[in-house]
């Protein structure tokens, strides 16, 4: 009977302990501005004007049900614009008011000018923006719980190298962000010894929901090849692709199977228990923003219980630091590279109604974390961690 008493005594004693930390109170501070981005071409799925913030509200939730045995009190302080000039307005005037922790769902342009705005006594969480600059820019103030286009790219190259389909049709839209996708896909062509046989632009402006399958089949034409590469972010022609190729070929990238940050077919590692917390609350599925959202809260929450601090550069330290894990329902611990912000994740590589697999593929390794096979790694960023 000895053990269980000094067991029951020492939850006794951590509990009291727990219960005797000074109280906290944590005000997150979340920035949307989303331009529009004009009318698209197919019959997409648009995405919620909410993403991302129905995230950081079920985290602030979800961190206020561990808080208050913590003493500890989480605030969501949301701020949406139609213009990036009032977004930064009120993030400087936010700032005058004392709040320093902010998640940002904005594209890269406006989060550069967020984080020069704000300095070194802020800590941002990019949620919002997959650039690859951004993660090459050394901002010691800002972090990243939203994936790179050169992780979702490099997260499909290794899928396909395991499967062997060497032989890459790229095609991309004339958006900017579909030239910066078809540059990972090309960078993770090299990375994984495929070969991109041809690069082709869709520069059409025809309503494919009546042509598709007049058009594609002979736009798709030419050298052979295993697979076809989308690069259509916005989704102009990309959802018309699949089944009307020239060849009889699977379709990947932006349409087809996609890698993403998140999506409603993951469940697994208890995934299932957060999707369905995430439609109780918000009536609809949860995205890879909202995801990144509630990821860059949690990770806020999780320091603030380490250190027992809300000081920003303290939280900056233990983040970037290897003692900083988050339990995020990806089948492992996450943490941030201290070179480049970026949150370490595995990708999911899904179509609409399927988990097909998830990356990093077993067999690729790296001397010190396999998900640094993921994205850009240290040798790769030329800047001081």
């Amino acid at each position: 009977m000895l053990r269980p008493l000094i067991t029951l005594t020492g939850l006794l004693l951590s509990t009291a302990a727990l219960a005797a930390r000074p109280p906290l109170t944590v005000d997150i501070t979340y920035l949307q501005y989303q331009p529009d981005r004009g009318p698209v071409l197919s019959n997409i799925l648009p995405e919620p004007a909410d993403s991302g913030l129905r995230g950081s509200e079920l985290a602030i939730k979800d961190s206020n049900t561990t808080g208050r045995f913590l003493n500890q009190r989480y605030q969501l302080h949301p701020y949406q614009a139609a213009s990036s000039t009032v977004m930064l307005d009120q993030a400087r005037q936010a700032f005058t008011a004392g709040q320093r922790l902010f998640v940002a769902n904005m594209p890269a342009a406006a989060l550069q000018q967020l984080s020069n705005q704000l300095g070194e006594q802020a800590l941002i969480f990019n949620a919002g923006s997959p650039a690859n600059a951004l993660r090459k820019s050394c901002k010691s103030n800002l972090l990243h719980t939203l994936p790179s286009r050169a992780m979702l790219a490099d997260a499909l190259g290794q899928w396909l190298k395991a499967k062997r389909l060497q032989r890459w049709l790229l095609i991309r839209g004339q958006q900017p962000e579909d030239i910066r996708y078809a540059e990972s896909i090309q960078r993770a062509a090299k990375r994984f010894g495929a070969k991109v046989v041809a690069e082709k632009v869709w520069s059409f402006d025809t309503d494919l929901r009546r042509t598709a399958q007049k058009e594609l089949p002979l736009f798709t034409q030419g050298e052979d090849y295993d697979v076809v590469v989308v690069a259509d972010e916005r989704g102009d022609f990309g959802e018309y692709v699949p089944f009307n190729t020239w060849l009889p070929r699977p379709v990947v990238g932006t349409q087809g199977l996609t890698p993403v940050a998140w999506h409603r077919v993951v469940e697994q590692w208890g995934a299932a228990q957060l999707q369905s917390r995430f439609d109780k609350l918000t009536g609809r599925w949860m995205t890879s923003t909202d995801y990144a959202s509630w990821a860059a809260v949690r990770s806020i929450a999780e320091a603030v219980t380490r250190t027992g601090s809300t000081d920003s550069q303290t939280l900056t330290a233990y983040l970037r630091g290897d003692q900083f894990q988050l339990a995020a329902f990806k089948g492992r611990k996450l943490s941030f590279r201290p070179w480049s912000g970026q949150l370490r994740q595995p990708i999911p590589l899904v179509h609409p109604r399927a988990l097909v697999s998830q990356s990093p593929q077993p067999g690729f390794l790296h001397p010190t974390n396999e998900l640094d096979t993921l994205g850009f790694d240290k040798p790769e960023v030329r800047c001081a961690p």
